[in-house]
């Protein structure tokens, strides 16, 4: 069997169950009220929980995110500095460079 084949059958039982919900409904023999308040409510405590428990997952989340610009925003300072004491470091040397070379002689124009 297909998939097409499966859905379709799929598709004619939910036809025929709501035309036989239907049919008993209208005659009044059944009463379905109390039950599709029980059905309702018990979906809305369901929505109360989900929604709930979706809730403390997003603060979960928005503490790890949180924590972690913290972490990015502390490795790029150490990286900063890190560069910032380098440059310092190789300041001196490029000083001790140019001190350690001779002055060029310069002979008078006349």
């Amino acid at each position: 069997m297909n998939e097409t084949t499966k859905y379709g059958l799929i598709f004619l039982g939910g036809v025929v169950v709501g035309a036989l919900g239907a049919c008993a409904i209208s005659r009044g023999k059944l009463n379905i009220k109390p039950l599709a308040a029980d059905l309702v409510s018990g979906g809305l405590e369901l929505r109360e929980k989900a929604l709930a428990a979706v809730e403390g997952v997003k603060e979960d989340l928005a503490d790890v995110v949180a924590e972690a610009q913290v972490k990015a925003q502390e490795r790029r300072e150490a990286a900063e500095l890190r560069e910032a004491a380098a440059a310092e470091a190789a300041a001196p040397e490029a000083a001790e460079t140019v001190e350690a070379k001779p002055a060029p002689a310069v002979t008078p124009a006349c």
